[in-house]
């Protein structure tokens, strides 16, 4: 083995484990912007009742990240990720073979269960793979690279789902949007299959966790409400923002490339901002990424020029998942090791939150005067309340005890 194969069997291992946050977040989550617009008008929808479907997958979403430590102590991780990924695909070939309203509720939960499987469990091996790489220790820079990798491929789902989603379920024919579903999962599968054996030789022991360390949630009170907030206003965009596109006339090669240039951006993200979130130990990063989502969210209320849409998309591309690595950096910042768990759980459960209520808050606004235009204002300011919010959170002391 030459000097460098360590290095390039490391950063494979990272692109194939990149698969489980394409599949959890990008194809399972994030492609029913895509479809809503047609499983709208085909199923004659509210927006309340289309905003519920994402709801339903956050609340499955939440129920997952619950039950995996138990799941966890018994099951090793490499085949939790797995079963979650193989799982996820197979319900999204089920979106495509029903069309009442139970089932697809159903489905949506189940899909955040499996989807919250195939994240959380990517994300402790690549953790570890960040810390030990292939074949040698991984330098910090290395570390940085393969977390970043990891992340990035929420984005490669996106990009998958903007190139498959609109030239089937665009067609005529009806309920044309279930093959969209099949052929989201079976690209799912796909990724599946490519994790699996890329990572067959991927260790996978069930690390012995350190003594839990009591959190108290009263010196992140600040952070925990501006992320709440964040949670609330910003899946309103991701589960909205193609059907207003739509609303503004905007031709579907424009919308395909407007979310093409969101996937990029979210590759691109966990860059552009890993020098703020090192440097900061209080709530700056999460008010400054707070504040420019809310730019974001606004821009295409006030200007439907293609120009004004893919800045929206854009920024809002490069901020959002950051804004999740800013709470991580803000409890490792000013928390022992041991209180780690606590803290970024507590995190988890105020980001949960705001994804379940943000998807049907703003349907049911939308479903008012002003339509979604009003919707995506009252998510605009949400996500500035949480900027101020967060502003006010500053380095904690003795938070863990």
């Amino acid at each position: 083995m030459t000097r460098d194969e360590p290095v390039r069997s490391t950063l494979t291992v990272a692109a194939a484990l990149a698969m489980a946050a394409a599949v959890s977040l990008g194809l399972a989550r994030f492609s029913y912007a895509l479809l809503l617009p047609p499983m709208r008008a085909d199923l004659h929808w509210s927006y309340l009742t289309a905003g519920a479907m994402n709801t339903v997958n956050a609340a499955g979403y939440l129920l997952g990240a619950l039950l995996l430590p138990r799941v966890l102590a018994r099951v090793d991780v490499r085949t939790v990720l797995l079963a979650g990924s193989a799982g996820a695909a197979l319900l999204l070939i089920g979106h495509g073979v029903v069309s009442g309203d139970a089932a697809l509720f159903a489905l949506r939960l189940l899909t955040g269960v499996a989807s919250a499987a195939a994240f959380v469990g990517g994300g402790v091996l690549a953790a570890r793979l960040a810390t030990t790489g292939v074949g040698r220790a991984a330098s910090p820079h290395g570390a940085g690279l393969v977390l970043g990798i990891y992340y990035g491929g929420t984005g490669v789902g996106i990009i998958a789902s903007a190139l498959l989603v609109p030239p089937i379920a665009g067609r005529t024919s009806a309920h044309a949007w279930q093959g969209a579903w099949i052929a989201l999962g079976l690209a799912a599968l796909f990724a599946t299959a490519l994790m699996r054996a890329l990572t067959r030789h991927l260790a996978a022991p069930r690390a012995a966790l350190p003594v839990p360390v009591r959190f108290r949630w009263a010196p992140f009170g600040f952070g925990l409400a501006g992320y709440f907030l964040f949670g609330l206003g910003y899946i309103g965009y991701m589960t909205f923002v193609i059907t207003l596109l739509r609303e503004e006339h905007m031709g579907a090669a424009q919308i395909v490339g407007f979310y093409v240039v969101l996937g990029l951006a979210v590759i691109a993200s966990s860059w552009l901002w890993a020098g703020v979130l090192q440097r900061f130990r209080g709530g700056e990063s999460l008010s400054l990424l707070n504040g420019l989502l809310a730019v974001a969210t606004v821009l295409p209320v006030l200007s439907a020029h293609p120009v004004a849409v893919f800045a929206s998309g854009a920024l809002f591309g490069s901020v959002f998942l950051s804004l999740v690595a800013s709470t991580t950096a803000l409890v490792r910042h000013n928390l022992p090791p041991a209180a780690w768990p606590g803290g970024i759980g507590a995190f988890t459960i105020v980001f949960a939150a705001g994804q379940i209520v943000g998807p049907s808050l703003v349907g049911w606004v939308a479903d008012g005067p002003g339509g979604l235009v009003r919707g995506f204002v009252v998510s605009a300011l949400v996500l500035a309340a949480g900027a101020l919010l967060a502003s006010r959170q500053k380095p904690p002391a003795d938070a863990g005890s």
